[in-house]
């Protein structure tokens, strides 16, 4: 089969699409037959030997599939070949088979498509989970959105929305605000144009935000927090800008606010009756057109290596997929 492979952690130039064997199947494992991967920034630090955890090499970089079952593993139920299925794992997805744990599988729903199954979950499972369980964000309170315009940060607008709550989205370019507007989004803050604490003070009359939802981290992180008001919840969901935010602890003292991680790994492996919860509730807004994902460009398995280096120039709008088969 094919795949793109990293040999040695480095830019992501230096990987290759090579001919490989196939994963061997285990005890409670399926194989699936991948026709669409999504691209997430943790792929790219997976690759640049920049995240929590380092794969062994060689590995194929992508965490987000969509494709049917082709092969089941002993111990296994439930599931059948040629069931369409989507699935999220550390790494391994930028191939044209990919073995994952039978645990980790969720059937694609009829009206969705593969390239959609393949960036469903990586943003809007996280995003809900991080507004649903952590934040427990009520109709009526305003959530603020830092990286509004990237995957994780659009399902998080959508979500809120369809929470009932007010939102407020950060994005860096008038590009990106033209995208969100597109999409129905009013209230967007252009850090081309505005200071990130002025902004919010102008929309909120100063106020501040309940809920602030950062997958950006760095300098802005530190910016966001003082935005939230008395009792405001702070929701550190990722790094895209490569640094860990600083905070200052005496504002959670002064404001009480509440400084929230969201692990969506280890949400799925501790909770799984709320995951599947979550997912049915997902489906719901899914369809009624509440929630979806925002394609912005489909790559070929050829050229994943211009995905990956898309999603790292932080100039996609939405999410790249990478079609490995029809």
């Amino acid at each position: 089969m094919k795949a793109l492979v990293c040999t040695a952690f480095g830019p992501l130039e230096d990987l290759r699409v090579q001919e490989v064997g196939p994963p061997r199947l285990g005890e409670g494992e399926v194989r699936i037959q991948v026709h669409a991967c999504g691209i997430n920034f943790p792929d790219i630090l997976l690759a640049q030997g920049k995240y929590q955890v380092r794969p062994p090499l060689p590995f194929f970089p992508g965490g987000e599939v969509a494709g049917t079952i082709s092969e089941v593993g002993a111990g296994v139920g439930g599931l059948t070949i040629g069931q369409r299925v989507m699935a999220t794992l550390f790494w391994g997805g930028l191939a044209e088979e990919a073995v994952v744990p039978a645990r980790v599988i969720v059937p694609v729903p009829d009206p969705m498509d593969m390239l959609c199954a393949a960036v469903f979950q990586g943003g809007h499972t996280t995003s809900y989970h991080a507004l649903r369980q952590r934040a427990a964000l009520r109709s009526g309170e305003t959530l603020l959105v830092l990286g509004a315009a990237g995957g994780v940060g659009m399902a998080a607008m959508q979500i809120g929305r369809a929470m009932g709550a007010r939102v407020i989205g950060v994005v860096g370019s008038a590009a990106k605000a033209a995208a969100l507007r597109e999409e129905g989004f009013g209230e967007l803050i252009d850090l081309g144009q505005e200071d990130l604490r002025e902004a919010v003070r102008r929309l909120t009359d100063g106020a501040g935000v309940d809920v602030v939802f950062d997958p950006v981290g760095g300098e802005l992180f530190g910016q966001a927090c003082r935005t939230a008001r008395r009792n405001g919840r702070i929701l550190i969901v990722g790094f895209a800008s490569g640094q860990i935010g600083q905070y200052a602890t005496n504002l959670a003292l002064l404001k009480e606010n509440a400084l929230i991680g969201v692990n969506y790994q280890g949400f799925f492996t501790h909770e799984r009756g709320a995951v599947d919860r979550n997912f049915a509730e997902l489906m719901e807004l899914f369809a009624r057109g509440a929630v979806r994902p925002r394609i912005d460009r489909v790559f070929t398995l050829d050229r994943a290596v211009e995905a990956l280096a898309a999603v790292a120039s932080r100039s996609v709008i939405g999410k790249v997929v990478v079609r490995i088969r029809d």
